[in-house]
């Protein structure tokens, strides 16, 4: 259903915009359940839409002096080493282990994301400033896991922008795009080579989700950010599930054959 799946790009740009993160948590299932690929291409895909879908967002986020540069290029540089490897160590691993570890990574995104709202609504943590160590330490997780599963980890940059470096929470979100296309570029091209990559239906993807970060991005302003988080955590529970329900042969649970695309 490739005409479904390039109307949910929006979608995904939309959470890009919206949240600063959530992008590749909606682009891979889309680009495996809805339009077909393998696990594998659609993690390497979703990674090329949400660096180049985040690169724009980040773009309007400058504009608006939201993006605090050193604090991308420092967290940003030890991310991408850390994604680089990763996207390298994926080759060892089956696309069925990717999606099963991409499902558990939504469920936990989807606490953090509900408590993270909870507290949105009540009073922002004070930003302090943790030693490098720390920060890098931070920032190589968060890129392993990039490269690994192809998340973006806007939803672990952000809370780590915020309360390891000591941004504010508008700079977090702005920032946190120019890590996550950083990122997510670099663990593209650790894909490159072990991964044959449709270049037509990327493009196409890339360009509708470039329309919705915009969008998001303008509409951000209008929307409680508490209420958003909330429901979108909710989405993402159920989403987590349903990549469990669809691999559940590959976790011993039997019931049906875990996808054909899945195991590429």
């Amino acid at each position: 259903m490739p005409l479904l799946g390039f109307s949910l790009a929006a979608l995904m740009g939309l959470s890009l915009g919206l949240l600063g993160g959530g992008g590749s948590i909606i682009t891979v299932p889309i680009l495996v359940y809805v339009m077909g690929f393998g696990a594998k291409e659609s993690i390497a895909m979703g990674l090329a839409v949400v660096g180049i879908t985040s690169l724009f967002g980040a773009a309007s986020h400058w504009r608006r002096g939201n993006v605090q540069w050193k604090a991308a290029l420092v967290f940003g540089a030890v991310a991408m080493a850390g994604t680089y490897a990763g996207a390298r160590l994926s080759a060892l691993i089956s696309g069925t282990t990717q999606l099963l570890l991409f499902a558990t990574v939504m469920l936990v995104s989807a606490v953090f994301m509900f408590r993270n709202g909870r507290k949105d609504s009540v009073q922002a943590p004070e930003p302090k400033k943790a030693s490098f160590p720390l920060m890098a330490l931070a920032a190589l997780g968060v890129g392993g896991l990039t490269g690994l599963v192809g998340v973006g980890g806007g939803f672990l940059i952000v809370p780590a922008l915020v309360l390891l470096v000591g941004l504010p929470m508008k700079q977090a979100v702005g920032t946190s795009l120019l890590v996550i296309a950083l990122n997510s570029l670099v663990g593209f091209a650790g894909y490159l080579g072990h991964v044959e990559v449709p270049w037509v239906s990327l493009g196409i993807f890339t360009a509708i989700a470039v329309v919705g970060i915009l969008l998001g991005t303008w509409a951000s302003h209008f929307v409680s950010q508490a209420t958003l988080k909330a429901a979108f955590s909710g989405f993402l529970v159920v989403m987590g599930v349903f990549i469990f329900f669809k691999n559940r042969e590959a976790l011993g649970l039997g019931g049906g054959a875990a996808t054909t695309q899945n195991a590429h």
